[in-house]
């Protein structure tokens, strides 16, 4: 039965039809006698032919839609019971073991240009995993976040140049400095939240850059620090595309240790109260969490991991400047907490991979490829706007007073 409601839809999408396509089914310009023809019949035309077309569809989905509720419940419940499989440990395990053996044998079926593309992605993976418990966990948005990768990069730089500071006795710098840095962040904004939050990281990013770009005698300025050395590995000369390789296998433990120090955190008391913290900060301080301690440990620690990649990134590309920790650095980690899923590690890690390699992987079409990335986004961001792997959260299920449970199906030590 055709509604009032569909006549008026299918007549502004008639007439939003007519008026995009005037241009072009309606102006015709002869250049020879520079004269215009104007052909209002294919307009009338458009406008038909759009009307009847969106009548119909809204026809068929108003039909189609209660005759498929059933089945679509039906089919829910057959997806949400096979998207429980994936939870399983054993789903898990196996995953982590392919993975596994795909990233170690990665270097030995693929070029040095694809193993150094992979490792700039895995770097990412720590940088996202580190923003993941600032925004993700604990709910504190953090739009400066490029400010503590620029301090690790820039802690092994200085230290190479002037006191020949090697990259393992920098690394732990490195991700001390970092955690100082964030601490010293977090003390001038732990009564901020939301937009307020935002602006002022926002501002501790640029403001260090800034530094970096205008403090000559400290920085080196715009241009930057040159011949930092790569990481050792006993003092044996390796070449150009065995350095690669190496560094991608560094990345790779560094990688394995932030997950796992993440997850830990995930699962731990602390953790537990960087949840609450995200969910309700009033909340959370109402229940006798330290909102102080809870803040500084999560900008110190998600600091910390970009502290280390920092380091990392000097040593890879043996050259650091102001330029490469720009807004725009701080905007893609966000964005692949966000794409991923915030505060899911799992997450996290299929984000960095599919934003970093996404746009390497589509220069074959340069003149498209920023374009395809971006929609690519949006369709992502309407279609699943939890990310891509939601983190699971936990629920506890008290037993009903109007169905008491059986004292034989509680354990003995609960009795």
């Amino acid at each position: 039965m055709i509604t009032r409601h569909d006549l008026r839809h299918a007549g502004l999408t008639g007439l939003w039809f007519m008026f995009l396509t005037f241009p072009l089914v309606v102006i015709k310009i002869n250049p020879i006698e520079h004269t215009v023809h104007w052909r209002w019949s294919n307009m009338v035309w458009i406008g038909v032919v759009s009307f009847l077309a969106s009548l119909t569809i809204r026809l068929v989905q108003g039909r189609r839609r209660t005759g498929e509720n059933e089945k679509q419940q039906s089919l829910l419940q057959t997806s949400v019971r096979q998207f429980d499989l994936l939870r399983r440990p054993a789903f898990f395990r196996a995953a982590l073991i392919t993975s596994s053996v795909l990233l170690i044998s990665f270097p030995l079926f693929f070029s040095s240009y694809q193993v150094n593309i992979l490792t700039t992605a895995l770097m990412y993976v720590v940088l996202g995993l580190g923003l993941n418990i600032v925004v993700g966990m604990a709910g504190l948005l953090d739009l400066g976040y490029v400010a503590f990768y620029a301090v690790g990069a820039y802690t092994y730089a200085l230290l190479h140049l002037h006191f020949n500071l090697g990259f393992w006795m920098v690394l732990p710098i490195g991700g001390l400095l970092g955690a100082l840095f964030g601490l010293l962040l977090g003390f001038p904004v732990l009564r901020l939240r939301g937009d307020y939050l935002a602006i002022v990281t926002l501002a501790f990013g640029q403001i260090v850059r800034l530094i970096l770009e205008n403090w000559s005698e400290f920085s080196k300025g715009p241009s930057g620090i040159a011949n930092i050395a790569r990481p050792g590995l006993f003092g044996l000369t390796l070449s150009p595309e065995a350095t690669i390789t190496y560094l991608y296998y560094l990345m790779i433990g560094l990688v394995g240790l932030t997950v796992f120090v993440v997850n830990r955190l995930q699962n731990s008391r602390i953790g537990r109260a960087w949840q609450a913290l995200r969910e309700d900060e009033i909340a959370c301080q109402a229940m006798g969490i330290d909102k102080t301690k809870i803040k500084l440990s999560a900008f110190a620690l998600g600091a910390t991991w970009a502290g280390m990649a920092g380091v990392f990134f000097a040593a890879k590309t043996t050259f650091v400047n102001p330029a490469s920790f720009t807004f725009i650095e701080s905007a893609i980690i966000l964005c692949i907490v966000v794409l991923g899923g915030m505060g899911s590690i799992a997450g996290v890690m299929v984000g960095a991979l599919i934003l970093i390699l996404l746009p390497e992987y589509l220069r074959a079409v340069a003149d498209y490829r920023m374009l395809a990335f971006g929609a690519i986004l949006v369709v992502m961001m309407i279609v699943r706007p939890q990310g891509l792997i939601a983190p699971k959260r936990r629920t506890y299920t008290l037993p009903s007073t109007h169905n008491p449970v059986n004292s034989s199906d509680v354990p003995a030590s609960d009795r």
